[in-house]
C-alpha cells in the first residue's frame, strides 16, 4: 500500500514538474511545492535512488529546477530540503545524487549564480541559512571531486570568502565543504593554497581551525576541522608554520582540555589530532612538555588535595591515562589512540626531554599498562581475542619505548614480572589460530598475524629486561625452546613488514644456540609455507579465472582427515629416515607435534565437509564452463580460418602499400626535421617572453614598493618635525610650571610660619586672661575697697577681649589662605604629572619615528589572540 502511495505521489510530482516548466506561475509553483511536501512525508528514499524510470525522471526534473536561476526561490528551498533528506539517508543515496544526477555541480552553480547577484545572495533568499551549503557538505564527504567540475573555481573562491564570516551558520558548512574538496585532491589543494594558505595569513587560518575545534557545536563540525588540520600537517611548510605559531601553546592547552568529560567520539577526534601533531618533531616536543612537565610536584599536590577532599585541577596526563585504561569492550579508537600518543610522548622523552620529568607520571602509567596485559578470566571469542592482541601490541610498543631509556627501564623492571610475560605468551600460543606445525600451511588471517606480532614483542621486551627482572632470563629461554614458537617465528620471517622480519631475526639469533630449540621443525614449517604459496600460485594460474580463487585453497588442503593422517604417517617415515643423517632431531618431539596436529585436523573435519560441498558445486560450474569453452573454441576456429584468408589478402595489400609508405616516410622525416627546428625556435621565443614578463612584473613591483616607501618616509618626516615642535612647547610649559610651583611652595611655607606665630600669641593671651580672672575672684572679696581698681581691670579685660577677637579673625583668615594654597598645590601637581606623561609619550613617538626614518622598517607580522 505504501509502494502504491509512493508511486502515485511520484506520478503527481512528475505532472506538477511538467506543468511548472510550461508555465512558471505562482499557482503551479504552489502546487509543485505541495506535491514535494507530500512526497517528503512518504518514506520512499530508497525508491527515489533505485534507478527506476519514474523516480529518475522526478529527481532529474527537481535537480534541473534547482539549477535553473528562473525558479522561484521558495520552491528552490523546498526542493533542496527534499534533496537534503535523501543525502542524509545513506551512502548509496548520496553516491547516486553525486554521480548519477550531478547534484554537486548543480549546487555549485546555484551558489555561484546567487553569490554573483548582490541583491540576492544565497543566504538571504527563501533558503534557510547555509541550507545549500549543508547539502553540498553531505554530498562531498569522502567523495573525490574532480577539479574540472563546472563552477569549481567559483565555488572555492566563495568558500574562502565566507570561511571567515562572522556568521557561524555560514562558517561551519563552508569549512566542511572546503575540507571535503581538499581531501586527497592535489589540484584543489594547490588552488586553495594559492588563495588562502599564505605565509601572511596562515596563522589566522590556524586560529580559525582551533577555534572551531575548541568552540564548535557538534562532533561532525569538529571532525571536519580536525580532518583539515591533519591534512595540512602533511605539508612540511605548513607544519613548519604551525611550529612557529605564537598561540600554539594556548591552543594546545585548550585542545587537551577537551579530553575532560567528553564523549568517546569527540575524544577519539582529539586523540587523532594529537597523534597527528606528534608527526612534526617540534610539535611533539612541545606536546610532551605540556603533558609531562613537572609531574612530580603536580602529582604530590594532587594526592594532598584528594586526601583533603578538595577540588583538583584537570590534568591532561591523567585524562589520557583514563582513556588509555578503558575496558576491552569500550571504544577501541580511544584507548588505541591514547596508547599510541603515550608511545610518541615517551619516545620524545628518550630523545630530547630529560627522563626525570616523566618518572613521577610513569609510576601511575605502569600499573595501568601492566593491568591491560592481564587476560580476562573468561574465554575470549575470536573478535575479543583480536581486540586484546591489537591493544597488547600497542602496550608492548610503549613498554619497548620505555625500556630504551636506562632510568625508565629500571622503573619498568621494578614493576614487571616474568610471570606476566609468560602468561601473555601462553595465552596466544594456546590459541587455535597458533596451533599448527609444518604439516599445515600457515594461515594468513589477521588474528594470527597480530598474535605473532605480540608474541615477538613480548620476547623482545623479555630480552631487554632478562638481567633486571627475577626469573626473566629462565622464562625467556624456556619459551624460545617451546615447539609452538615455530608458528610466530615462521609468520614473522615470511612477513611483508621489515620490522617484523628484523625482530624475528634478532630473537632467532638468541634462540639458535639453545640445545632444545626446534630448528629443524622451524625450517620444515617455513619450507611447507613456501611450498603451499608456490602451489597456490600455480593452481590459481592454471584454474579458470572465476574458479581459481575458490579451487586453490580447496586443492591445497587435504579433503579428509584420514588422508591428512596418511600424509602425516608418510612424512613421519621420511623424518625417521632423516634422523640417521641429522643427530640433533628428536623423534619424540616430532611425534608430540604430530599428535597435536592430528587433534587439530580432527577438529577441522566438519569444516572440510562444507568445503567439499562447495568444491562439488564449483566442479559442476566448471563442467558447464568447459562445455561453453568447447563451443566457443569451435566458433573461434571458424573465425580463425576466415581471418587467415583475410590475412593473406592483407599481406598482399601490405606489399603494395610498402612502397608508398617508404616514400612518405622520407617526406615525413624531412617535415619532422623542419618541425623540430621550428619548435626549438618557438621554445626559445617563449622562454625569452616569459623572462621578459617576469622581469617586467618584478620591475613594476619594485617601483611600486619604492614609491610607497618614499611616500611613507615623507609622511614620517613631517610627523617627526611636528612632534619635535610639540615637544619643545611642552618642555617650556613644564619649566614655567615648575617655577610657579616653587613660588607657591615658598608662599605656603611663609603663611604656615605666620599661622604658627599667631597661635603662640593667642595661647599667651589666654593664659593672661586666666590669671586675671583668678585675681579678680580674689579681689571680689575686697571689691568694695578696691572698686576703682576693679573698673580699671574690667576696662583692661575688655581691651584684651577685643584684641583676642581680632587675633581669632586673623587666624581664621590665615587658615583659609592655607587651604586655598594647598588646593592650588594639588591642582598644579596633577597638571604637572599629566604634562610629564604626555612628554614621555611624545618622547617614545619621537624615538619610534627616528627608528623608522633611519631605514629600520620591519616586515608585517600577524599577532592574533584567541
Amino acid at each position: 500500500m505504501q509502494r502504491m502511495d509512493a508511486t502515485t505521489c511520484l506520478k503527481s510530482l512528475l505532472l506538477a514538474i511538467s506543468q511548472y516548466r510550461n508555465n512558471r506561475s505562482a499557482t503551479n509553483a504552489s502546487q509543485l511545492k505541495t506535491q514535494i511536501d507530500d512526497l517528503s512525508g512518504v518514506k520512499c528514499g530508497r525508491l527515489l535512488v533505485s534507478g527506476q524510470v519514474l523516480p529518475s525522471e522526478c529527481l532529474s526534473g527537481l535537480v534541473e529546477l534547482v539549477g535553473d536561476p528562473n525558479t522561484c526561490p521558495a520552491l528552490t528551498g523546498t526542493i533542496i530540503s527534499l534533496l537534503a533528506q535523501l543525502a542524509a539517508a545513506d551512502d548509496e543515496s548520496r553516491e547516486a545524487l553525486h554521480s548519477r544526477y550531478n547534484l554537486t555541480g548543480t549546487l555549485a552553480s546555484v551558489i555561484h549564480c546567487n553569490s554573483a547577484t548582490p541583491r540576492e545572495p544565497v543566504v538571504l533568499q527563501c533558503l534557510s541559512p547555509s541550507q545549500c551549503l549543508q547539502v553540498l557538505q553531505k554530498l562531498t564527504y569522502s567523495m573525490r571531486i574532480p577539479h574540472c567540475t563546472p563552477y569549481m573555481d567559483e565555488l572555492i573562491a566563495f568558500l574562502i570568502q565566507h570561511v571567515q564570516s562572522p556568521n557561524e551558520d555560514i562558517t561551519m558548512p563552508c569549512l566542511g565543504v572546503l575540507a571535503n574538496l581538499c581531501r586527497s585532491n592535489l589540484f584543489v589543494q594547490t588552488h586553495v593554497k594559492s588563495l588562502l594558505f599564505h605565509a601572511k595569513n596562515i596563522h589566522q587560518t590556524f586560529q580559525l581551525i582551533f577555534n572551531i575545534i575548541v568552540n564548535g557545536d557538534g562532533t561532525l563540525t569538529c571532525k571536519y576541522a580536525v580532518d583539515l588540520l591533519v591534512d595540512l600537517l602533511k605539508n612540511p611548510k605548513i607544519a613548519d608554520y604551525l611550529t612557529r605559531y605564537e598561540h600554539f601553546s594556548l591552543c594546545l592547552s585548550q585542545v587537551l582540555g577537551l579530553l575532560q568529560g567528553k564523549d568517546p567520539d569527540s575524544a577519539a577526534m582529539v586523540l587523532e589530532l594529537l597523534v597527528a601533531l606528534c608527526s612534526v618533531p617540534g610539535l611533539r616536543r612541545q606536546l610532551c612538555q605540556t603533558v609531562l612537565r613537572a609531574q612530580g610536584p603536580r602529582l604530590q599536590a594532587l594526592a594532598k588535595k584528594e586526601g583533603r577532599g578538595q577540588w583538583v585541577e584537570p590534568d591532561p596526563g591523567l585524562a589520557l591515562l583514563q582513556w588509555a585504561s578503558l575496558p576491552l569492550d569500550g571504544p577501541e579508537a580511544c584507548y588505541l589512540q591514547a596508547l599510541s600518543l603515550f608511545a610518541e610522548l615517551f619516545e620524545e622523552v628518550t630523545v630530547s626531554v630529560p627522563s626525570g620529568s616523566a618518572q613521577a607520571f610513569l609510576d601511575l602509567l605502569l600499573p595501568v599498562l601492566l593491568g591491560l596485559l592481564h587476560g580476562p578470566s573468561i574465554p575470549l571469542s575470536e573478535l575479543q581475542l583480536k581486540k586484546h592482541c591489537v591493544r597488547a601490541a600497542r602496550v608492548m610498543d610503549l613498554l619497548l619505548v620505555l625500556s630504551s631509556d636506562d632510568a625508565m627501564k629500571m622503573q619498568v623492571s621494578q614493576q614487571l614480572s616474568s610471570q606476566l610475560c609468560v602468561l601473555q605468551v601462553e595465552l596466544l600460543l594456546s590459541s587455535s589460530h597458533m596451533d599448527m606445525g609444518f604439516s599445515c600451511p600457515a594461515t594468513s588471517s589477521d588474528l594470527s598475524q597480530v598474535g605473532a606480532e605480540v608474541i615477538l614483542k613480548v620476547l623482545q621486551l623479555m630480552s631487554r629486561l632478562k638481567q633486571l627482572v627475577r626469573d626473566m632470563e629462565t622464562s625467556f629461554y624456556r619459551i624460545l625452546q617451546d615447539q609452538r614458537m615455530v608458528t610466530p617465528l615462521s609468520l614473522a620471517l615470511a612477513s611483508d613488514h621489515r620490522e617484523h622480519v628484523q625482530t624475528a631475526l634478532r630473537i632467532l639469533l638468541e634462540a639458535a644456540p639453545l640445545p632444545d630449540f626446534p630448528a629443524v621443525i622451524l625450517g620444515e614449517c617455513i619450507a611447507a609455507n613456501n611450498a603451499y604459496r608456490h602451489r597456490e600460485m600455480e593452481l590459481s594460474m592454471q584454474s579458470p579465472p572465476n574458479l581459481g580463487r575458490s579451487l586453490a585453497p580447496l586443492t591445497a588442503h587435504p579433503p579428509t582427515s584420514s588422508q591428512s593422517i596418511h600424509n602425516l604417517i608418510e612424512k613421519l617415515q621420511s623424518s625417521m629416515e632423516l634422523q640417521e643423517q641429522v643427530k640433533d632431531v628428536r623423534v619424540s618431539e616430532i611425534m608430540d607435534v604430530y599428535e597435536q596436529k592430528i587433534c587439530a585436523l580432527a577438529s577441522k573435519e566438519g569444516r572440510l565437509q562444507d568445503l567439499l560441498e562447495a568444491k562439488a558445486l564449483a566442479l559442476s560450474q566448471a563442467d558447464r564452463l568447459i562445455a561453453q569453452y568447447r563451443c566457443q573454441r569451435a566458433q573461434a576456429e571458424a573465425e580463425a580460418r576466415k581471418l587467415a584468408s583475410l590475412l593473406k589478402e592483407a599481406e598482399r595489400r601490405k606489399e603494395e602499400l610498402q612502397g608508398e609508405l617508404s616514400t612518405q616516410m622520407l617526406e615525413a622525416e624531412r617535415a619532422k626535421a623542419d618541425i623540430q627546428q621550428l619548435l626549438q625556435h618557438n621554445t626559445r621565443l617563449q622562454t625569452e617572453s616569459q623572462e621578459h614578463q617576469s622581469l617586467k612584473g618584478s620591475y613594476n613591483e619594485l617601483l611600486h614598493r619604492y614609491n610607497e616607501c618614499e611616500r611613507m618616509l615623507k609622511e614620517l618626516q613631517a610627523a617627526h618635525i611636528s612632534l619635535n615642535k610639540q615637544t619643545d612647547t611642552l618642555r617650556k610649559q613644564n619649566e614655567s610650571l615648575k617655577v610657579h610651583q616653587d613660588r607657591l611652595l615658598t608662599q605656603l611655607a611663609e603663611q604656615e610660619e605666620q599661622i604658627k606665630g599667631l597661635d603662640s600669641g593667642l595661647q599667651e593671651r589666654r593664659a593672661e586672661i586666666l590669671d586675671l580672672q583668678q585675681e579678680l575672684k580674689r579681689q571680689d572679696e575686697h571689691s568694695r575697697e578696691r572698686e576703682t581698681e576693679r573698673k580699671d581691670m574690667e576696662d583692661t579685660m575688655d581691651m584684651l577681649r577685643k584684641e583676642l577677637s581680632k587675633t581669632e579673625l586673623a587666624k581664621k583668615d590665615a587658615s583659609i589662605k592655607a587651604s586655598s594654597l594647598e588646593l592650588q598645590k594639588s591642582q598644579l601637581e596633577a597638571k604637572l604629572q599629566k604634562k610629564e606623561e604626555e612628554l614621555s609619550k611624545h618622547t617614545q613617538m619621537i624615538a619610534m619615528i627616528h627608528s623608522l626614518s633611519s631605514g629600520k622598517l620591519k616586515n608585517e607580522t600577524v599577532n592574533l589572540s584567541l
